[in-house]
């Protein structure tokens, strides 16, 4: 009989397999991450049986873990270069900035919400000890580590916060989100500053779940 570390692995696998492969990600660093790192580890006990399921996870008070196909499409497009700078909005319980660190990028996790900092806490030091873990609100984003080549928000938004589109390069950054406008699909985007301003590309629909404490929060309309 399987054990649950053999289980889980398995499930690892199946998830790549099934779930990232066939919807065109190739880059091998993302798919390496996602075959090794514990996905199960950054969520509640209560529901590890779920950590390879094809959706978003709840975390409680709102939050979810991002689907697993939906974190490895965006951060394909985001084309990751070795040792880039990377601000993670919503980290979580930091399964998405793990992610980013097994692909070789200096990423700084910020989160609000005690309950996802409690298991991020514990779970990062082991699974991805050079993520920088930083707590507070997630509107304002991190300046103090920035500027970022890249951001990732880890949930839905209505806009880019106002903050985060000043706290990216302003020749080659970034910002991966998902964009939900009212009566409108959610459509993950990538913004990228340029030399004639920041411009908006929509990736592909998503459902990916509101961020609750960034609803109302000050915006930025690319």
């Amino acid at each position: 009989m399987a054990t649950p570390a053999e289980h889980f692995a398995d499930a690892r696998n199946c998830m790549v397999d099934s779930q990232i492969r066939p919807n065109r990600v190739a880059d091998p660093r993302i798919l390496s991450a996602m075959r090794r790192l514990p996905r199960e580890r950054f969520l509640p006990a209560n529901v590890w049986s779920l950590a390879y399921a094809d959706e978003d996870v709840p975390l409680g008070n709102g939050r979810f873990m991002l689907e697993p196909m939906v974190l490895a499409k965006l951060l394909q497009a985001a084309n990751l270069r070795d040792n880039e700078r990377v601000l993670v909005v919503g980290a979580g319980t930091g399964y998405g900035a793990a992610v980013l660190a097994a692909c070789g990028c200096r990423v700084t996790a910020l989160e609000e919400d005690a309950s996802l900092l409690a298991i991020a806490r514990t779970v990062l030091p082991v699974e991805a000890p050079s993520v920088t873990l930083v707590t507070g609100p997630l509107a304002a984003g991190w300046p103090a580590h920035g500027p970022f080549d890249l951001i990732l928000i880890e949930g839905a938004v209505p806009q880019i916060p106002a903050a985060l589109a000043t706290q990216t390069h302003q020749e080659n950054g970034r910002i991966l989100a998902a964009i939900h406008a009212e009566g409108r699909i959610t459509q993950a985007v990538i913004a990228e500053a340029t030399a004639f301003g920041v411009g908006i590309s929509p990736l592909f629909d998503c459902g990916t779940p509101l961020i609750p404490s960034l609803r109302k929060a000050p915006m930025f309309a690319f």
